[in-house]
Formats: C-alpha cells, structure tokens, sequence
C-alpha cells in the first residue's frame, strides 16, 4: 500500500509544488490518460477504427462482391476469383493490383462497304472473355463489340452496321480493351469497294461474279487470293463426222478438280484497284461441209489464266488428212467413223483426247465421241457412236454443276439399226438417232458449259448439218 504523504512534503520553501512531488503517483484508468506504452489487442472492439483513423484511408475489405461506395486506392481482395484490386477513380472500377496490357498486332480480313464481314485479330494480353473492340471512323463516333477471345492472341468480330456502312476509303481506327480495362494501341483499316463485273451472287461466306460474255472483274479496294473455274468454248462439227471436244477446264476451288484428271490449282491472287480481263470463249462453228471438220472453240481468259478452245469433230470426208483428224485442243475432237480418221488431242490438265472411230467401211462405222474434262471420248463400234466424255462438277457457285462435257459421235446406219453415243456430262451435244438420210437431230452443245458438238450423220440438208459448241464461261469467287 502507497504510504500517505503530508502536504509539507509536496511543497519546496517557497511554497511552489516540488517538480519530484508526483513521482510515484499511480495513473488514471481512464483511456484518455494514455501516452505512452503499447495497447492490447484484445482491448479494441470490434469496427471501432473507423476509416478516418487509419492513415490514409488504407484498409482492404474481403469480400466476394466489390465494396459499395469506394474511393480512390481502396483495396479490396476478391475472394471468388482470389485477386486483389485497387480502386480506380479513372476507370471507375477495382482493377487488378497487376493489370496485363493488350497489344494489337494485325488485323486479316476486310471491312467492305455496305456488306457484313468479320475480322481476325491478332495481339497479345486479349485474356479469357469479354474483349471490347473498338471501331472509331474518322471524324466519327466508336461503335463497339464484346467478344470472346478464341484465346490470349487471337479473336474474332464481327464488324458492326454502322462502321461497314460507312463510305469506302474511311479509316477506322480499331483498339481492343481486355478485362483488366487496360487498352491497347489503334490499328487502322480502310472500307473498301467490293470489286465488280459480271453476275454477281452469294453462298455461304462467299461473294460469286459469273460472266458469260467477256467484261472485265475489277477488284476495287479487294485484295487477296479469288477461287476461279474458267471454261473454254467447245468444239463445233461437220457433217458425217466426230463429237465436238470439250473447252479446256482450269479450276483453283479447294477440294474440286480441274481438267484433264488434275487436282485444283492454286488460287489466284489479286491486287487492289486492278481490272483483270475476262474473255469468254465462242463455241466452235459448225461446218456443213463433208470436206472440213467442225471448228475450234475460242480460248476463255481470266487475267493470267487461260483455257484452250476445244477440238472440232474430225469429217471423214475431209479434203485432207488434217480435215480427216479430230481438232486438238482443251480436249480433243473425236475421229470420224471411217478408216482413215484420227482424234484430236486435249491439253494437259484441262481435258482428254477424244474417241477413236470404228474402222470400218462406208456404211457400218461409229464415229468417236468428243473428249470431256475427266474424260477420254468413248470409241465408236459397228454401228456404234462413241460417247462424248463427261465434264468435271463444280460447286463453285453453290450449285453442283457439270460443264465441258464432249460431244458425243454418232452410229452410221445404212446397213443396219444404229446407236448414237451418249452425250458427255457437262453441256456436250447429242448425236443423231441413226445417220439415215434426212437426219438432222445432232445438237449444239449447251451455251456457257463449253460442251462440245453432237455429231450429225451423212444425211441431213444442206446447210443445217454441222452443230455449234457451246460458249465458255468464267466463274470467281472469293470469301467476304
């Protein structure tokens, strides 16, 4: 026990209080009486530190939802995706205390005007979902897309109505924000005019311009590789004589064939603001005379690529060995149906040769069909016509079609009852029924197939006994 002291002893001879008289004085239990030492723990009570204590405002809130209210730098540990966050007053949200910058590193496709498209991004940092893409027109206001990511550097948008409907030669500034709310820098795209020329139609993701007469494709603003199939004109025949060869047939859509039994070529690459010519090949003249073969078809073009004409149907009543033989060509004219006669030859990856004759004397011989794009003309026999080779299908316009089918040879039946040949798939002509006088039911081959000609009899009327080959035609299509 603290003894009790007299007032004397607090008190100097002056009668100040002496500076040692409170020495040994028990304190207050009053908390506000504290000034030095270190206070329990377990003596504060719970949420009794408010913010305005703290230095700063520093504090970090546990929680699966973000803090209501926040204030610039407030911390907040989000325990559903185990993160911590800062509040941001410029983003107006809690950001990653490490935050991933995106980069945009290029931008494939195109944006063409007034047509719905997507594009690739490519990049860094794009993370796992919800990538904002930007697309700002010069002078004009940003449109943007939410997309998710196919993974951290790579995604895929859709360009939105109001920026593929802008003017073509706009710039549109694009930039992708991730979900940390970091941005990244601007990569410009123009709108471009969609080329044209030709009949143009869609399928699927594709953009088509067919041409059946010679024009001009003129890309525009496009640039990039186009898919093509272009058919020459078949070949045209005489009278008493061998199928009609096919056009030559060139294809570069992926997974088709082109001629002569090859697989497709490469596609064509084209430049911007380049107009490519495009010629379509006339079907082969038909000619009615015993002394000339049918004619050549026309060569189609498109830019560097060219098919060749198909062969006219050998006579075999030519003036010459050369009349006597199948025209060569895309594919080769078919030989007529007497000893004496030769078929024609095709060009290699675009058609087949055409079909051999029978052999025979005058009254019992087939003439050989007319060479197809992936086929050979089938040979005559006694009485026989060959049959025109069939053409390659083509879906290039999204409808399965065959074209450059020869034509096919006919069955001289003056001694006897004869068959015609079966015109090849693909646009080649018919032959007539039997070659007995007076016969006239040979065809054309079909207008823009690059068929190739039936072959008529020795009968018929002057002039109407040779057939025409049918037209070419140049198809391209490329991915919009």
């Amino acid at each position: 026990m603290t003894k009790a002291r007299n007032i004397s002893d607090l008190l100097d001879a002056t009668g100040d209080v002496k500076s040692t008289a409170l020495d040994n004085v028990p304190p207050s239990d009053n908390a506000s009486s504290l000034t030095t030492g270190t206070l329990p723990i377990a003596r504060l009570a719970d949420g009794s530190i408010t913010n305005a204590k703290l230095d700063n405002d520093a504090k970090v809130v546990k929680s699966a939802s973000a803090p209501s209210s926040p204030s610039e730098g407030d911390l907040w540990y989000d325990t559903g995706n185990e993160l911590l966050k800062i509040y941001s007053n410029t983003n107006s949200a809690f950001i990653k205390i490490v935050t991933v910058t995106p980069t945009l590193d290029s931008i494939s496709g195109n944006i063409f005007n007034a047509t719905a498209g997507n594009l690739t991004l490519t990049g860094t940092g794009f993370l796992r979902s919800n990538l904002v893409v930007s697309f700002t027109p010069s002078g004009g206001s940003a449109s943007t897309v939410t997309v998710t990511p196919t993974d951290d550097t790579t995604a895929t948008v859709a360009v939105p109505s109001a920026i593929y409907n802008q003017s073509a030669s706009t710039v549109i500034g694009i930039k992708v924000t991730n979900t940390d709310l970091q941005s990244s820098s601007i990569v410009n795209k123009t709108v471009v005019a969609l080329p044209n020329g030709g009949t143009i139609s869609s399928s699927g993701s594709y953009r088509i311009h067919t041409f059946t007469s010679s024009s001009t494709f003129a890309t525009n603003g496009f640039s990039g590789l186009v898919e093509y199939v272009v058919v020459a004109g078949g070949g045209g025949t005489s009278h008493f004589c061998g199928g009609g060869g096919a056009g030559g047939y060139r294809s570069s859509v992926s997974g088709e064939n082109s001629g002569g039994g090859n697989s497709a070529e490469t596609a064509l690459s084209v430049t911007s603001n380049t107009n490519y010519t495009v010629t379509i090949g006339a079907g082969g003249a038909a000619s009615n005379s015993q002394s000339y073969r049918g004619g050549q078809g026309g060569n189609s073009v498109f830019g560097s690529i060219t098919s060749i004409g198909g062969g006219g149907g050998a006579s075999s009543n030519g003036a010459d060995a050369t009349e006597r033989t199948g025209g060569s060509g895309g594919s080769g004219g078919g030989a007529g149906p007497r000893t004496g006669t030769a078929i024609g030859s095709g060009t290699s990856g675009q058609g087949f040769n055409g079909g051999a004759s029978a052999n025979s004397t005058d009254d019992d011989g087939g003439s050989g069909g007319g060479g197809g794009a992936s086929a050979a003309g089938g040979n005559g026999g006694t009485r026989l016509g060959g049959n025109g080779g069939n053409g390659v299908q083509s879906s290039i316009n999204g409808t399965a079609t065959y074209r450059a089918g020869g034509g096919a040879g006919f069955g001289d039946g003056r001694s006897g009852s004869a068959t015609p040949g079966t015109a090849g798939l693909g646009g080649g002509g018919d032959a007539c029924d039997f070659g007995l006088t007076d016969d006239d039911t040979a065809t054309n081959g079909t207008v823009n197939t690059g068929g190739g000609a039936g072959a008529n009899g020795p009968g018929g009327t002057a002039p109407d006994r040779g057939r025409n080959g049918g037209s070419g035609i140049v198809i391209v299509r490329y991915q919009i």
